[in-house]
């Protein structure tokens, strides 16, 4: 039998707005260099104690942000050039994180990401962000009707999706005291079945649109490494996900599970299950990275 034990939530420090504070320092450099004029030599031994001394009970580390840094530069750089002469509607359906859902930053998750990359000077992507908390395949289904949603897929040229982590959450829930992989495996089918249907009106939608579904990673794996069961249910979705993308012309599957198995880097939010913003950067490089080499 398969048990799921929530413990209460223990996360490294989160980076919050690293990208702000990187500036907010940068004003707070220049400020010192200003009055070094006026105040040489007591500037000069300011500087030598704040290089030699580190505050009492200091815990930041700056190492995420340079992560956050090298993320942009090894997948950013010329993205805004690529699409800049390009007439692109980008759609984004799905659940959590879709919506963006732990991205401590409250600025849209990896869409966000990717739209403020992309139209950093100027909006040259228009981006429509439909992602709701908690949606599961059925639910999107139903939402799939909503006249702005399907006006907006009727628009797009990319439609990007995230879906099918509340499946499985509902399958435990469903199932809490007798939980068993022969219950994941059970649902398995209905899941498909509902994958295809959403594919499917998306298609009815807008036959030209390239559709990217990006798949599942596993937030358990962090915390409950023993529980085989666990990873195997998480790969049999991101089996079904990629094997209903190839079925259908212009779509794409895009793996994430194995940008979180990094146990050495917090990417996850306070909640455990969510990312946080570095998770989500690394999610946004894999999705540009994917839209960059289809687009071509």
């Amino acid at each position: 039998m398969l048990y799921f034990y929530f413990k209460q939530p223990n996360p490294n420090k989160i980076i919050d707005n690293a990208l702000k504070e990187e500036e907010q320092q940068e004003k707070h450099d220049n400020n010192n260099t200003n009055d070094e004029d006026e105040n040489t030599n007591e500037s000069d031994d300011i500087e030598d104690e704040e290089v030699n001394q580190k505050p009492e009970n200091d815990d930041s580390d700056p190492e995420p942000i340079d992560q956050i840094k090298d993320i942009f530069l090894e997948t950013f750089v010329g993205t805004f050039d690529f699409f800049r002469n390009k007439d692109v509607n980008i759609v984004a359906i799905g659940d959590s994180l879709t919506q963006g859902i732990g991205d401590e930053s409250e600025q849209g998750g990896y869409v966000g990401i990717i739209d403020r990359t992309i139209n950093h000077n100027e909006e040259v992507v228009h981006f429509d962000n439909f992602g709701k908390n908690g949606n599961r395949t059925d639910q999107l289904l139903v939402r799939l009707e909503d006249p702005d949603i399907v006006e907006s897929i009727e628009d797009a040229h990319i439609v990007l999706i995230t879906i099918g982590a509340n499946d499985i959450m509902q399958v435990a829930k469903e199932n809490f005291t007798n939980l068993t992989y022969d219950k994941f495996a059970a649902e398995q089918d209905h899941f498909e079945q509902r994958l295809n249907e959403i594919f499917e009106t998306v298609r009815d939608l807008n036959s030209n649109t390239q559709i990217y579904l990006l798949g599942i990673y596993n937030p358990f794996e962090k915390y409950f490494p023993e529980v085989e069961e666990l990873n195997q249910i998480v790969n049999d979705w991101n089996e079904i996900s990629e094997r209903t993308t190839e079925s259908y012309d212009d779509a794409i599957f895009i793996p994430i599970k194995d940008l979180f198995d990094d146990a050495d880097v917090n990417l996850f939010s306070d909640d455990n299950f969510h990312p946080n913003i570095i998770g989500y950067e690394r999610m946004a490089k894999r999705v540009i990275t994917y839209l960059r080499s289809e687009e071509r």
